[in-house]
């Protein structure tokens, strides 16, 4: 009995030390590491792939294996080289991680060998990429997957991409002559000696242009602005609305500027106008004596005011500065944020983002020409310096992109704020500009443009408009 007893203590024994070795083989260490992306790949010792939840800084940062690995429960653990616990986890399957990994990385020399890891399906590649759409939005990159979740905490980190400079330094340039013949193109052609032909011109441009700036304020900046409210990163918002506050903040401060802008001018005017009169009074034929001129005079001072939503008796009255300049403030704001956020583009999007952009200012130049252009005065030197200033604005952002090319973290706090914020506010503005000031005021308020103009001009107008309305709404798919 002694000696039974004792054989089955043994037997349990090595079973034991049997079950420990074997775990500990299996559990022993995970080789093969490097970087993909944000996150730590490794093999274990099965050639599966594996991820570690560590936050990868920089390809240097990266071990070549971990040590010591054990498990908590159903949780599998292993420690750096400094000794630190990482948490290991199995990806999703060897067809994802095969999907998920590109065939070779250049950066570390890392190369996968369709004979060394029979998981490896190039098909599945193929597969994951086309249900993989990721796209920009001001610098931010958005990755929508079937079943794969869209963000992960260490995405949040600066993304490591590759970035041609010598290429977004040309591109700049083409940008700036882009922007500064669809802002220029409008003025230059007002002063066409062909009547017919400048008229037919004006009005579809800037019918055109309404509706780039009503597309862009809704389909483009709107848009962006709440992406980047909604953002993981940034966490979760005790107030939902925050992109529609400040765009009725945008829509608010554009019409207060408006209108204390008009009054302080009438009241200029009107100060002009009360100046004793000196011009010489005609006869009438009953011989009394009347002022034939002071009403002209009066007229002619109303006129350089600009529109009054009030004030319906001229329908020929151009916009005022006030109102070009508060569309052009709007537009500057996000033009530079444009640009920054071009430039910081990774090269797999930065070739169609550029087509878009280029676009985008072009038709953005043309609206915004089109409206200096109805300004009164020449050429020089106000209207060249204020279509100059959209032709640079652009470029100049691209210019702070390329200083910070390599520390801008579109994913930071500061930044989705600072994004949202500006985008969200120029989106207000804009609005304002687009349905109130060109919209409203060319088709339905008394005594506009387009409201008692023929049959076909207004078919005219209204074509031009909504091709506008459509054109930019369809780049906002890209940008």
């Amino acid at each position: 009995m002694y000696l039974l007893k004792s054989f089955i203590i043994a037997w349990g024994a090595v079973g034991v030390y049997a079950a420990t070795a074997t775990t500990s083989a299996v559990l022993s260490s995970i080789t093969g590491c490097h970087s993909h992306g944000a996150d730590i790949l490794c093999f274990d010792q099965h050639g599966d792939e594996v991820r570690v939840e560590a936050v990868s800084t920089s390809e240097s940062a990266v071990p070549a294996q971990y040590t010591g690995c054990h498990e908590h429960g159903t949780e599998r653990f292993c420690f750096d080289s400094r000794g630190n616990e990482v948490l290991v986890k199995e990806e999703s399957g060897g067809e994802d991680s095969a999907g998920k990994h590109d065939e070779r990385h250049d950066q570390n020399g890392h190369t996968h060998d369709e004979g060394s890891d029979p998981q490896h399906d190039h098909s599945a590649e193929t597969d994951s990429a086309e249900k993989k759409n990721c796209h920009f939005h001001a610098g931010v990159e958005h990755c929508v997957a079937a079943e794969v979740e869209e963000h992960r905490g260490s995405s949040c980190n600066i993304q490591v991409r590759d970035y041609d400079v010598p290429l977004r330094i040309g591109t700049l340039f083409v940008v700036l002559i882009t922007s500064a013949v669809g802002v220029f193109a409008p003025i230059l052609l007002s002063k066409l000696p062909f009547t017919s032909v400048n008229a037919v011109f004006s009005t579809v441009i800037k019918q055109f242009g309404t509706g780039i700036i009503v597309a862009t304020a809704f389909v483009h900046l709107y848009t962006h602005s709440s992406l980047m409210f909604a953002n993981q990163c940034l966490g979760e918002l005790e107030y939902e609305a925050t992109a529609s506050a400040i765009v009725i903040a945008g829509i608010f401060l554009a019409f207060l500027i408006e209108f204390i802008g008009y009054r302080m001018t009438k009241v200029r005017e009107e100060g002009v106008v009360a100046v004793p009169a000196v011009e010489p009074k005609s006869q009438s034929k009953d011989g009394t004596l009347r002022d034939s001129e002071a009403p002209a005079h009066q007229e002619s001072g109303l006129l350089r005011l600009g529109h009054s939503h009030g004030c319906s008796s001229h329908p020929s009255r151009p916009p005022t500065k006030f109102s070009v300049l508060i569309m052009e403030a709007g537009v500057l704001f996000h033009s530079i944020l444009i640009g920054l956020t071009l430039v910081v583009a990774g090269n797999s999007f930065y070739k169609t983002l550029l087509v878009v952009i280029i676009f985008h200012q072009f038709f953005e130049g043309l609206a915004l020409g089109a409206r200096i252009a109805t300004l009164s005065g020449p050429i020089f030197p106000s209207k060249a310096v204020m279509a100059g200033a959209f032709a640079m604005i652009t470029p100049l952002g691209m210019a702070i992109g390329l200083g910070v090319l390599h520390i801008f973290n579109g994913n930071a706090k500061g930044t989705l704020i600072a994004l949202g914020t500006l985008d969200a506010l120029s989106a207000g503005i804009l609005v304002w500009v687009g349905v109130v000031d060109m919209w409203a005021r060319d088709w339905v308020i008394e005594g506009g443009e387009m409201l008692n103009a023929s049959l076909s001009k207004a078919l005219t107008g209204g074509a031009a408009f909504v091709t506008g309305l459509v054109l930019m709404g369809l780049l906002g798919k890209w940008a």
